[in-house]
């Protein structure tokens, strides 16, 4: 009975580890499958998961089935700091994968790690037209006029509120808050008790560094020196200055007011508390537009990112990720991931992204495609996203900062975020995520050489 038992465990043993190894595949491995069905094998690693695993996969099996002289070998690899962690352990190695999909604040560390190929080199190679990519969009992955990567899934922030719950408290549905303080007084009207505890609050923000960027940006404010990163290396965190206090003020002077509530760092959690309409209004990613309208019970309205009072609306940042292309692997490999690209960004495949994803399309002639346009006539709240997004002026505020340690400082903002709830005062609270952004920066600086 033992030796058997043994045998059982063995077995399951050497299984469960056939199947840890199928789930990350390397370059290496997934090359080798590729190259025995006489294709050229791109090895695209991903952080798509859920759904959008699937919309992913459904348009590379329509890509590989398009031609017969490229294979392309979709991997997800968890979330995006994950991917990011197990590309920097083989960068540079044959292990690596022939694109990489990687977050938007990743942009400076996959350019300082000096193991991308530029996009560049094959849009001049092949004349390709880049004036079709949505300005806006690509400027973010472009860095003195050289394009590092390709835009893919992008999204912007959008404020969202229930037109049920305006109604209610008096206020035109039709028309949100475009202002702080038309923020802060709907948010009065909307906020509700019901035996000493408050039922609905009037606005809510995540506690997510991202929001507070767009914020910062949509005044024209810029969260680090020469010109957000974008002129020479940043040296000093900006944000902590007027604008971003304007941004820490209003979430401040809200929360003691009652009309702001806490839900913390969960998204799941703060679309809940939309959904169960215990918050009327608060900030989402366009990309989560769509599936907040299908689950809710009541009507959803969608809207452009308040600004403060007599400010020129300057607008969004992008957000979402881009592909990359791996150095130091074989050219030929490379021009197969071009290729590939090239196909990511047609009208055809980026409209299905859109309508599928909730994500924008990178190239704006989507937007006339058939299944978009029924799309916009059963959800018109994605086309004000596409027009929040249109309206955005090219600056250097809202093409986004420029820094390695973006992850890590977005988290110090997030704490000073949280120090607001615990009562430290807003400039303090700014100044000392500001500071602690400047010695990561100072550290990042001395290894780059910088």
């Amino acid at each position: 009975m033992q030796r058997k038992a043994l045998l059982l465990l063995s077995a399951l043993f050497l299984l469960l580890l056939g199947a840890c190894s199928n789930s990350n595949t390397s370059g290496k491995e997934a090359e080798a499958e590729g190259t025995a069905s006489g294709k050229q094998e791109v090895v695209f690693w991903h952080a798509m998961s859920g759904d959008l695993e699937t919309v992913l996969k459904d348009i590379v099996t329509d890509y590989n089935e398009s031609q017969d002289e490229i294979e392309v070998t979709p991997v997800f690899q968890g979330t995006y700091e994950e991917a990011l962690t197990k590309f920097n352990t083989v960068a540079g190695t044959e292990d690596a994968p022939t694109i990489m999909q990687t977050f938007e604040v990743g942009t400076k560390y996959m350019i300082d790690s000096g193991h991308v190929q530029p996009v560049q080199k094959f849009i001049d190679e092949d004349n390709y037209d880049t004036s079709q990519w949505e300005k806006n969009i690509s400027n973010y992955y472009s860095v003195d006029g050289e394009q590092y990567s390709m835009p893919f899934n992008s999204s912007t922030p959008v404020l969202i509120y229930n037109k049920d719950a305006f109604k209610e408290a008096g206020l035109d549905a039709d028309q949100a808050p475009m202002t702080y303080n038309e923020l802060m007084d709907a948010a009065k009207k909307l906020t509700k008790s019901k035996s000493g505890t408050t039922s609905q609050y009037g606005f809510s923000i995540l506690n997510y560094g991202w929001f507070f960027e767009e914020m910062l940006a949509a005044q024209g404010g810029h969260y680090v020196d020469n010109e957000n990163g974008r002129n020479g290396n940043a040296k000093e965190a900006t944000f902590n200055d007027e604008m971003g206090l304007n941004v820490f003020n209003l979430i401040n002077d809200m929360y003691k007011e009652g009309t702001f509530y806490n839900v913390g760092q969960n998204w799941d959690d703060i679309r809940a508390a939309f959904q169960s309409e215990k918050v009327a209004m608060y900030l989402d990613s366009s990309a989560g537009v769509k599936t907040i309208v299908d689950n809710a019970d009541f009507e959803v309205g969608v809207s452009y990112l308040p600004v403060p009072e007599k400010t020129d609306r300057q607008g969004v940042i992008i957000g979402g990720a881009s592909i990359w292309m791996s150095s130091g692997i074989d050219e030929a490999k490379q021009k197969a991931a071009w290729e590939f690209m090239k196909y990511l960004t047609t009208p055809e495949v980026q409209a299905e992204w859109h309508v599928k994803t909730g994500y924008f399309a990178i190239n704006p002639a989507a937007y006339e495609q058939d299944i978009v346009k029924k799309e916009w006539e059963k959800y018109p709240q994605l086309k004000v996203t596409v027009d929040q997004l249109r309206d955005t002026k090219a600056s250097t505020a809202t093409q986004g900062a420029l820094i390695s340690v973006f992850p890590e400082s977005r988290q110090k903002v997030v704490t000073a975020m949280e120090n607001l709830y615990q009562g430290m005062d807003p400039q303090e609270a700014l100044d000392k995520a500001a500071e602690e952004t400047n010695r990561a920066l100072e550290i990042a600086n001395k290894k780059q050489g910088h």
